[in-house]
């Protein structure tokens, strides 16, 4: 395989319950990456509308096609970004309408240069928890689960989707290898509390374990509701090492992601070869 290499960006948001004004910000920072030649630009998790769950429905949109790559102004808006800037917008996760206008799909869109819709993927795993700070959280209850992985090709790289709390499911990551991932994106609203202790451990060891790239963009600070989040935006290489990181506020991880790194690591350790279990 030819020598490859592909700059990436992961954006870190404090994203509120105004999609307007959480658009506009999306918009500076894709800019932003886009000035810093990135070809790849990640937004994460609840990027264009981060308030109560009651009010999800309301924004959800029903999901691009190639007659309508902007059915509404979230879609719109991320198709323009990639087609005005010529380059690969992950939108990490928005209301996509299901079968139960209740419940959308918590749902991962990358639009191309083209500004067409290139790949979809519905977040499998949802996040129901009661912490210890006494923090409840019950996705399920306003989101419909997804069934299926998903792979997009971004230039010459095979790119494996997921939504925050998926990161936790190690098995996710190896189907997503089977079909050839060599990149794995993990948009996120990781909770402080959770955060702190185990969000870089869990993105080194899908690195490690997967021995791809990791690109995680992150939501930062408070939003409705009392929620605090992590952040922490980060880039991962196929050996674990972290090579950029996101300070305690908005702004832009970038790397250049190359193959051939993560090709001398799959010789060096070849721990998908070995692989028993299927």
């Amino acid at each position: 395989m030819s020598h490859a290499t592909i700059t990436v960006a992961a954006i870190q948001l404090s994203s509120q319950a105004d999609v307007e004004g959480n658009l506009t910000q999306c918009g500076h920072w894709v800019e932003q990456a886009a000035r810093a030649r990135a070809e790849l630009v990640v937004l994460p998790e609840n990027f264009a509308y981060f308030g109560p769950d009651a009010e999800r429905a309301r924004v959800a949109e029903p999901l691009s096609s190639a007659a309508d790559p902007g059915p509404g102004p979230i879609q719109h808006a991320l198709s323009g970004w990639a087609r005005r800037h010529r380059l690969t917008v992950v939108g990490g996760g928005m209301p996509i309408q299901s079968s139960d206008p209740d419940r959308p799909y918590n749902t991962c869109v990358v639009f191309g240069p083209d500004g067409q819709l290139v790949a979809h993927y519905h977040k499998m795993h949802l996040f129901d928890v009661q912490l210890t700070d006494g923090t409840k959280l019950e996705e399920s209850r306003k989101t419909m689960p997804g069934e299926a992985t998903a792979t997009a090709l971004v230039q010459d790289f095979r790119v494996g989707l997921s939504i925050c709390y998926d990161v936790r499911f190690p098995e996710l990551y190896r189907r997503l290898v089977d079909a050839g991932a060599e990149v794995l994106i993990v948009p996120a609203a990781f909770t402080l509390h959770t955060g702190k202790d185990h969000w870089t451990p869990l993105l080194r060891a899908r690195a490690i374990e997967s021995q791809c790239w990791v690109v995680a963009a992150a939501q930062w600070g408070l939003h409705p509701g009392g929620r605090r989040c992590f952040g922490h935006s980060m880039i991962v290489d196929p050996w674990g090492a972290v090579v950029a990181q996101s300070p305690d506020r908005t702004g832009i991880a970038l790397a250049t992601i190359d193959r051939d790194y993560l090709e001398q690591v799959r010789r060096s350790v070849p721990s998908l070869a070995h692989r028993r279990l299927r």
